[in-house]
């Protein structure tokens, strides 16, 4: 497996060895031993499936307290993944990266915990797959507004169909300082 660092801290982008042939592919989207041996998670907790359409847009959404970490991958189809620093004094607090997974190239996306995670779907649709390092508290589900203007995620859809909630999540700057997590270097 290859892994990338990102610009964010603690975000690796990862690129499994795939084996194919005329009958199809096989690939590893997760192993405990070889994880940890590459400083990645080794323990996962809940494990999610999602579908969704082209133009749809889930995020930014991230858990506090009890912070998620999660390892994206896409099963089918194509989406942009962003993942946004929210860890109240990080050196990259409010900024982001985003990724190409698909269901083509098999890359997977870590996001640790402390981050705000989104995605928009550019293909027909996406099959989306994560595991995450705790369970979904709803006590501590949380977001961002996708179109923050101090974010400034540049998305490749214009018109984007949105959930109720995420149209109205609250801005990075509206939220209080107990409703993000804290960066520890």
């Amino acid at each position: 497996m290859k892994v990338i660092d990102s610009a964010l801290s603690g975000c690796k982008l990862l690129e499994p060895v795939v084996f194919g042939d005329e009958r199809g592919f096989f690939f590893e989207t997760w192993n405990a031993e070889r994880f940890g041996k590459l400083g990645l998670p080794t323990q996962f907790v809940q494990s999610n499936v999602s579908s969704s359409s082209r133009g749809v847009l889930r995020g930014l959404h991230y858990q506090w307290p009890r912070p998620q970490g999660k390892l994206v991958t896409v099963l089918e189809g194509e989406v942009y993944d962003v993942a946004v620093d929210i860890r109240r004094g990080s050196p990259t607090f409010g900024r982001w990266e985003a990724f190409i997974l698909s269901g083509s190239n098999r890359r997977q996306l870590w996001i640790p915990p402390g981050f705000a995670h989104g995605f928009a779907v550019l293909s027909e649709t996406a099959l989306f797959n994560y595991l995450c390092t705790d369970v979904y508290v709803a006590e501590a589900d949380a977001g961002i507004r996708w179109n923050d203007a101090d974010i400034a995620v540049d998305w490749p859809v214009g018109a984007p169909i949105l959930s109720a909630k995420d149209q109205k999540a609250p801005f990075l700057d509206q939220l209080a300082e107990d409703r993000l997590p804290v960066y520890v270097p």
